[in-house]
This record gives C-alpha cells, sequence and structure tokens, in this order.
C-alpha cells in the first residue's frame, strides 16, 4: 500500500499544503505572535521536511525533536488544537480526502504531549 506521502502527491503536494497552512497560521491573531520572530523560509522548509517523513515519505528529516523546537514557545492546548485545525482546512482546500486526512491526523495527534507546555497539559488533564 502507498504511504500517506504518496497518496497525497508526493513533495509538491506536501510543499503545497505547507505553504498553505503557514498562510492560515499567519492569518490568525491567536497564532501569528508565535512566528513573530521567525525566519518562515526556514521554517516552511523544516516543516516540509518533517511532514513528509511523517507521512512516510523518502526524505530526511534532521531537525531537531518535538519537544526542543517547541520548548521556549510556550505553546498552549489551544493554540496546537488552532493549528490542527487549520492543518485539516489546508488539505481539505486542496481536495485531499477526508479519510487521508484522518490518517495524517492520526500520525500528527501524538505530537501534542511534546508540543504543548507541560503546565498546559496539567492544566487539561
Amino acid at each position: 500500500m502507498a504511504s500517506v506521502y504518496d497518496q497525497i502527491g508526493g513533495r509538491p503536494a506536501v510543499s503545497a499544503a505547507v505553504d498553505g497552512l503557514y498562510d492560515r497560521l499567519l492569518a490568525d491573531p491567536v497564532l501569528a505572535p508565535y512566528f513573530a520572530d521567525t525566519d518562515m523560509e526556514r521554517q516552511k522548509r523544516h516543516m516540509r521536511g518533517f511532514m513528509a517523513v511523517a507521512l512516510g515519505g523518502a526524505e530526511l528529516y534532521a531537525g531537531r525533536d518535538m519537544a526542543a523546537a517547541h520548548a521556549r514557545l510556550h505553546i498552549t492546548g489551544d493554540a496546537f488544537d488552532r493549528v490542527v485545525a487549520h492543518l485539516v482546512d489546508t488539505l481539505a482546500s486542496l481536495a485531499v480526502p477526508a479519510e487521508i486526512i484522518e490518517a495524517i491526523g492520526a500520525k500528527l495527534a501524538p505530537l501534542r504531549a511534546q508540543i504543548v507546555t507541560a503546565d498546559e497539559q496539567r492544566k487539561a488533564a
């Protein structure tokens, strides 16, 4: 069976999804401040590599682990959920089938524990 990466169209599809996702994130008044001091071209490159690997592509991801990469940002559960919602909307706008969007969500959902700050996780528990 083809990987999710291949099912959505490989590198061009991941690139389009990442570009669309960041357009949405930067337009979101709650999320935009998280990117205020971010080199967005570098950020997009990292996200493309991460998404490719997370979805079963053959590309290599050489970035930091999720906890280290997000530790200083103090990301809330609400912010994480907003990013996920924007990702779903982005993928839907690119005509990615619902079952593939669900498969992508299943692959990314476990990252919540690494990305949301510990204080915020205790509040949610």
